[in-house]
């Protein structure tokens, strides 16, 4: 038996308990801002077409910056808020999830939400790249060009909620595996490299 089965036979013993987003945080909408308004430095920013090209499951830092003046008129998410992408190219984009670690707060886009709630927030993003939460989201996405999720129906998805406990235990667990594959796709790499130098110069 697992540490997670343990704490959950200790802290859940009739089971855990599933809750909608809307239940158990809030959820709040960025503001438009576009690719031309990115600056070299400023105030962080993160664009919702990022989320799927830049980031991985946390960030503390943003690639791309908006000038201080323009981003106080628009609306952030703070440390420990979960960046969720609203709308994208395809339904399988919707929901990808950044937790959000940095200690200045990040302007977000109008296509994404940011979820503020008293889970923790890298469960919380590991939760939204789950099956079952796809499997809940998909038939309350819109589609047309672009599909997308209102603010209405994500906040009607439901999603597991352990204890925090239960929560941090399943976090270490999953950010040690992603830490492993990072590993071994680094030295995956630079094999691949080096047999490609290998192999370039007995072909020259």
């Amino acid at each position: 038996m697992s540490r997670i089965d343990d704490l959950i036979k200790q802290l859940c013993p009739a089971g855990v308990p599933f809750k909608a987003l809307g239940e158990v945080g809030t959820i709040r909408r960025g503001k438009r801002f576009v690719k031309s308004d990115v600056v070299d430095a400023g105030a962080p920013c993160i664009h919702y077409g990022e989320i799927y090209t830049q980031y991985g499951i946390s960030a503390s830092e943003s690639f791309s910056f908006l000038s201080r003046e323009h981003a106080s008129r628009l609306r952030s998410a703070s440390h420990g808020d979960v960046i969720i992408a609203s709308a994208g190219e395809t339904v399988e984009d919707i929901g990808k999830a950044v937790a959000w670690h940095g200690n200045e707060d990040v302007v977000i886009h109008d296509a994404c939400y940011a979820f503020r709630s008293p889970l923790d927030y890298k469960y919380v993003a590991h939760i939204l790249q789950t099956d079952a939460f796809r499997d809940q989201a998909r038939p309350l996405i819109s589609s047309s060009k672009i599909s997308s999720i209102s603010t209405q129906n994500l906040a009607k998805v439901f999603i597991p909620v352990p204890p925090l406990d239960v929560q941090r235990e399943v976090v270490s667990i999953l950010d040690s595996f992603a830490s492993l594959e990072a590993e071994l796709r680094g030295n995956l790499e630079a094999e691949l490299h080096a047999r490609r130098r290998q192999h370039a110069f007995y072909r020259d």
